[in-house]
Formats: structure tokens, C-alpha cells, sequence
């Protein structure tokens, strides 16, 4: 009897211990750029969180019927792990005809990055190693038609992108951020010179194509002004990066 109680208790043990142990979960890497970001979210709304590669976190914001990266990427490896090359020099630039990113002015400092994110040029949305996290993807120029008509449509939608105020934004800024989507103006880095417009444009690719040489892209202002600017430019310009649920 007592042998029969004995194993009766071991058994339960075992499975109460089974029970608490779970399948290993992948580690993500310690990212000393989270928690840094000054960015000015909307209080009233509720975010969500995506985490990539390199193990940044970022908040996202559900729109309609779209989620969006509320933030702007800012990860430095392809999904597979694979380095998506840094490049400083405004020569080496220029000459890209795959992927790459820069910091604006070749910034270091950790609070600019974790608010602006990086910049990247447009092949760096095409490669197949996929530069989004998984399960999301670079927005198209569908997917932000889409959500600007959501937003009252083009000559609009750009108050309610932007983040409220002026502590990133260069004044007047209109926004009110009543989307959530918190736009923040990471400035721009053309072809043949290095950079250009911190805190007055925010500058987006699509992943779009529209000839050999140039892409669409999308920009809002800090002017007082209302209006989503739509245009084609090179795809070697450096530009910001956001990111849609698939």
C-alpha cells in the first residue's frame, strides 16, 4: 500500500512539474536602443508592440482595418540574420544598387536613432531576406492610399499622421496625431549630396516600383499644411521606413 502511495505521489509530482515547464522560446537580443525613443504616441490610443530581428520593440497602432508600425524601422539585419551593409560615405552612396542604411548625418547617438530610426534606400524593401519582422511587411503604395483615404484622403490625412506638437516636429506643425501613427520627421538623404530636412519632412518608400531608376515615395511637412506629397524620386535616396501587418 505504501509503495502504491509512493508512486502515486511521485507521478503527481512529475506531472505538476511537466506541467510548468514550457518549450523553449527563442532568446531576443538585448537592444540598448529600446526605451529611448522621445516620440509623442497618442495617449488615447492603444498600441500594440512587433519585435525584430535585432530585438528592437516597437509600438503599433491598428487603423481601420490595417496595423501599422507606429514608429520607424530602425533594424540593421535582413530577417535571416544576414547584415544589411551601413554605409557612411556619400560617394559609396550614390553607387549602391542593393540594399543599404544610414543614420541621418551619420549619427551615433542612440536617443536620435531609437525616435527617427534609420534611413534606408529602396533596395533595401526589395530583398528577399525581407527587412520587415515576421509577419509584416514594407508598406506598398496601395496600403498607404489606403490608409490616407481612411484619414479623409490626400489633402488631409497629413494632420492626422503627425505627431502633436513641436518637440520633434520643426513649428508650425498642424498634426494631431489623432490616428496614432505618430510620423516623425527623420529627414532625407539624397544621392549625390548627404542630408537634408531633419525635423521639417518625413519622408516614406513604398516597396512599390515605377521605372528602372526611381520609386514611389510619400512625404509630409511641418508647414502648416494638411496635405500627404506623392512623387517618384531615386531609388538610391535614403528615406524612412514603415512597416504593415500582413
Amino acid at each position: 500500500m505504501k509503495k502504491e502511495i509512493s508512486i502515486f505521489i511521485f507521478s503527481l509530482l512529475l506531472t505538476t512539474f511537466l506541467a510548468g515547464c514550457k518549450p523553449d522560446q527563442p532568446v531576443q537580443p538585448y537592444n540598448p536602443l529600446n526605451g529611448r525613443t522621445t516620440a509623442v504616441f497618442n495617449p488615447s490610443k492603444s498600441y500594440g508592440t512587433v519585435t525584430d530581428v535585432d530585438g528592437n520593440v516597437y509600438k503599433t497602432i491598428k487603423i481601420g482595418d490595417q496595423v501599422w508600425m507606429a514608429e520607424n524601422l530602425r533594424v540593421t539585419h535582413y530577417r535571416n540574420g544576414d547584415t544589411i551593409p551601413s554605409v557612411k560615405d556619400t560617394t559609396s552612396w550614390a553607387n549602391q544598387t542593393e540594399g543599404a542604411y544610414c543614420n541621418y548625418n551619420n549619427t551615433e547617438d542612440p536617443d536620435t536613432i531609437a525616435t527617427y530610426g534609420r534611413l534606408y534606400n529602396w533596395y533595401a524593401t526589395q530583398d528577399t531576406r525581407n527587412i520587415a519582422p515576421e509577419g509584416w511587411r514594407v508598406a506598398n503604395a496601395v496600403d498607404w492610399q489606403i490608409l490616407i483615404n481612411y484619414l479623409g484622403g490626400d489633402t488631409i490625412a497629413s494632420k492626422h499622421l503627425k505627431e502633436a506638437g513641436t518637440l520633434h516636429w520643426h513649428g508650425p506643425n498642424d498634426g494631431d496625431n489623432s490616428s496614432g501613427f505618430t510620423a516623425l520627421p527623420g529627414g532625407r538623404r539624397y544621392r549625390t549630396y548627404p542630408f537634408s530636412g531633419f525635423e521639417l519632412y518625413a519622408d516614406f518608400w513604398t516597396s512599390s516600383l515605377y521605372s528602372e531608376t526611381s520609386a514611389p515615395f510619400l512625404y509630409l511637412t511641418a508647414w502648416h499644411d494638411n496635405l500627404v506629397y506623392k512623387g517618384f524620386n531615386y531609388k538610391i535616396n535614403g528615406y524612412s521606413i514603415r512597416c504593415i501587418k500582413e
